[in-house]
């Protein structure tokens, strides 16, 4: 696989600048590997590393765990092979190869080395895989560290930005695999006997950690019942604010309308597009066919979340009860939870903060009042199923945050 010397950055990294620079490398043209089995690198990773770790396990408990965690890699292989194969013109080298110098640092911490953790050294690691290797590397080195908040910052902000939600049901399946990585070196690490005065504790302390890294792979392993939230508002009611904090705090992962609306058109993500200009491109974005499909696209992303077991909240305004009630039979045609949040706001307030976005965004004030004034005319009340799984959230209230995850936490069980 080819890569750019000038794209190799040998320095430290923020969190948002790692995660921005793996989407950008990850979406590098790669060279065709019309003959390369994308299994390969999974297979020779899980069997290695679990060879490897048995020999150094002495407590039959644990080799029977073990056991457990090799047909479970090797079953979910054979599941997810089918979508491995499809993935095939993604292939990349490893991130961590061509910048094996680059840290991850938070407050001041060197968090990772090679930025994202992944062991060079580990079998199979010098052949081009699925970039869901990286990610995966990435989130079981934040994990393994206790940074969970960070863990789901860099898969929200990943996925957001990439649009390769598919990737997402690779996570647990490359994420065991690493974390199996994490317990091997563990095991290298243990001072040979009688050659080390503090022999004992140290070997304690290498056991300990393998030990970690094993319930980590068999946390990722697990099988989950993921929810689905259904964030419902006209513009200014608070849901990309206080959706945004779910994130770091229950493990929802969001899918937002203005960003997937904009990757269907193919239009930068960080430009703005209001919706009352009457001009193009807002009236290819926002007109009747291609709302259908922002609400079809979102239900799609959301539902493949969900197989992959995270928690989805969608943020987009869902003022039409068709649009709610295609996005609700994503969890209910998987027989997982549902929620839908109704964020709520008087309309002084409403109108307040959108002319203060207006203004911020450059933005003519009264083309979003007029905006705001057609979705609130427009939006269909709940119908009384769909009050079985709804909640209403008063976003002026001081304690809005805190009352949106207990409302969650409630109802749903998260993570």
């Amino acid at each position: 696989m080819p890569h750019s010397s000038a794209a190799a950055r040998d320095d430290n990294e923020s969190l948002e600048s790692l995660v921005d620079s793996l989407v950008a490398y990850h979406r590098l043209p790669q060279v065709a590997v019309k003959d390369v089995d994308p299994t390969r690198p999974l297979v020779q990773m899980a069997q290695e590393e679990l060879a490897a770790i048995r020999e150094g396990l002495l407590d039959e408990e644990e080799c029977l765990r073990l056991d457990q965690l090799g047909e479970w890699l090797k079953q979910d292989l054979v599941r997810l092979k089918p979508l491995l194969e499809g993935r095939r013109e993604r292939l990349v080298t490893s991130w961590a190869l061509v910048h094996p110098d680059s840290r991850l640092c938070h407050e001041g911490r060197t968090l990772l080395v090679n930025a994202i953790g992944r062991d060079p050294a580990a079998p199979g690691s010098e052949l081009p895989a699925d970039p869901a290797s990286d990610l995966a590397a990435l989130l079981v080195g934040l994990e393994a560290r206790g940074e969970s908040a960070l863990t789901r910052l860099a898969l929200d902000r990943y996925l957001r930005l990439s649009g390769d939600y598919p990737q997402s049901r690779l996570l647990s399946l490359f994420g065991t695999c690493h974390a199996l990585s994490g317990a091997r070196r563990a095991l290298q690490r243990r001072p040979a006997p009688g050659q080390d005065p503090e022999h004992p504790a140290r070997l304690a302390e290498s056991m300990a950690e393998c030990r970690h890294y094993l319930s980590l792979a068999e946390r990722i392993a697990e099988f989950r019942f993921p929810p689905l939230v259904i964030a419902v508002g006209v513009s200014g009611s608070g849901k990309s604010r206080f959706t945004s904090g779910l994130v770091s705090r229950l493990g929802a992962i969001r899918v937002c309308s203005d960003a997937e609306r904009r990757r269907l058109h193919e239009l930068p993500q960080d430009k703005a597009y209001p919706q009352a200009q009457a001009e193009p491109p807002a009236v290819g974005i926002f007109g009747e066919v291609a709302t259908e499909r922002t609400y079809r696209h979102l239900a799609s992303c959301a539902g493949t979340l969900l197989d992959a077991g995270i928690p989805a909240c969608v943020d987009a305004t869902c003022l039409k009860r068709w649009q709610r009630d295609l996005l609700r039979q994503q969890a209910e045609a998987r027989g997982l939870p549902c929620l839908m949040v109704s964020f709520e706001a008087d309309e002084a307030t409403l109108r307040r903060r959108i002319e203060k976005r207006a203004r911020r965004q450059g933005f003519e004030v009264a083309n979003s009042l007029v905006l705001l004034d057609h979705q609130l005319a427009e939006r269909e009340p709940f119908g009384d199923e769909e009050r079985l799984n709804l909640v209403h959230l008063d976003t002026t209230a001081h304690n809005a945050a805190e009352t949106l995850v207990d409302l969650i936490e409630e109802h749903v069980k998260l993570g």
